[in-house]
């Protein structure tokens, strides 16, 4: 227990010591030709506009930190940084090489969704064990749900604020323990019990944070795995932990966004190149509309569309915010110039972004620890490390809480 305790606090210090004095990296979102004003200050300007194209390409494949001990001219201050966000990101590697459950695939589960629930449910087993009921947070169409109860044979409960959902998970579920409820888990009662195991696959921003208060005043065996943090009610996180509110770790739903961004050339739904397409696309959509007279902050040009529709071009992504917003739709004209300027821009913008993508995994990072933390200030035994291959979904990192007992 005690080198659990020393693992999560000694782990959360190292992710403060980076992450509070980056803030204004974090924050700053380069959002044109210009660099922003973290890359001035700090004196990156020069080093990240003189760096190549096939610099710049195995920076953003690879991780800027990895490449920056062997690129000339990286300010010391730069490889300083890049060595503690390659620490911070050293979590161990897997809660388990290899998941012992194998399960049966339905035809509308995907490969990767039955890969996080194989290691899921490995992972949560001594817990299930010794519980009387599994609650599923957040459950979606209960695939965890239905499987928890039946591979532990325990009742458990799924809960959904979507009714949709839960009415396709009642069907799949007849004639098994599991039973799913409508309940916003954000916002209305969650009634778990000392013997319950709170589970979170997946739980978003906001409900993450919810899942570890609830499950701690129970307090309950919790196992969460993160996604999504942006995903909150106001302007930005504040800390659990009485470590992380000391350090000021508050952070803005934009830097919080950051998090999702994963250096791989070949990412879980889409290529690099096809990402970076998609970023592109995106800044040539606010060029568009702020160029008839929308006022938007950076990212804000996506509200109220799937991300994934950034892939579709310019035309088609255009037409969707404009209709949004009751504007009229773009013409041929507009979208030719301003993919010709956002093509030119966005050159400028990926070298400005390295930095702050160089600190995406140590974000993430920060908030599951600062999560741990407060399970363990409220006396949990609390594991945190990854539980699926980065190739079944990166948001892969892992709380597992043993709640104090007696």
């Amino acid at each position: 227990m005690e080198a659990a305790t020393r693992f999560v606090s000694e782990s959360l210090a190292r992710a403060l010591a980076l992450v509070v004095p980056a803030l204004d990296i974090l924050r700053g979102r380069p959002d044109s030709a210009e660099p922003p004003a973290f890359c001035e200050e700090r004196g990156f300007t020069a080093f990240l506009g003189a760096l190549s194209d096939d610099e710049l390409a195995r920076c953003e494949a690879e991780g800027l930190a990895a490449h920056l001990p062997m690129l000339t001219g990286a300010p010391a201050s730069l490889v300083e940084l890049g060595r503690s966000a390659l620490e911070v990101s050293a979590l161990p590697a897997r809660l388990a090489a290899s998941p012992g459950t194998r399960l049966d695939r339905p035809r509308s589960v995907s490969e990767r969704k039955t890969r996080q629930l194989e290691a899921l449910l490995d992972a949560v087993e001594p817990m299930a064990q010794r519980a009387r009921r599994i609650v599923d947070i957040g459950a979606g169409r209960g695939h965890f749900t239905r499987l928890a109860a039946e591979m532990f044979d325990r009742d458990a409960v799924g809960i959904e604020r979507e009714p949709r959902r839960v009415e396709a998970a009642s069907i799949l579920g007849q004639g098994s323990r599991a039973r799913f409820v409508v309940l916003d888990a954000l916002r209305d009662p969650i009634l778990l019990s000392p013997d319950d195991l709170a589970v979170g696959l997946h739980a978003c921003g906001s409900l993450g944070d919810r899942l570890v208060l609830e499950a701690s005043r129970a307090p309950c065996d919790v196992a969460l795995v993160s996604c999504c943090l942006q995903k909150i009610d106001g302007p930005a996180r504040e800390p659990l932990s009485a470590a992380a509110r000391e350090a000021g770790l508050v952070l803005p739903r934009e830097a919080l966004g950051l998090s999702n961004l994963t250096t791989r050339l070949v990412g879980v739904e889409a290529s690099l190149a096809e990402m970076l397409d998609a970023r592109k696309n995106r800044h040539a959509l606010a060029r568009l509309l702020r160029a008839r007279g929308v006022a938007i902050a950076p990212g804000e040009e996506m509200r109220g569309i799937n991300r994934r529709r950034a892939r579709e071009g310019l035309a088609e992504l255009s037409a969707r915010a404009l209709a949004l917003r009751g504007l009229a739709p773009a013409t041929e004209a507009e979208i030719r110039e301003h993919e010709a300027e956002a093509a030119i821009e966005f050159g400028r913008i990926r070298r400005w972004t390295l930095p702050r993508a160089m600190l995406a995994r140590p974000l993430e990072i920060a908030v599951v620890l600062d999560r741990a933390a407060a399970l363990e200030e409220r006396g949990y035994t609390a594991r945190v490390a990854q539980v699926f291959e980065a190739d079944a979904t990166p948001r892969n990192l892992a709380i597992l809480g043993e709640a104090p007992r007696g």
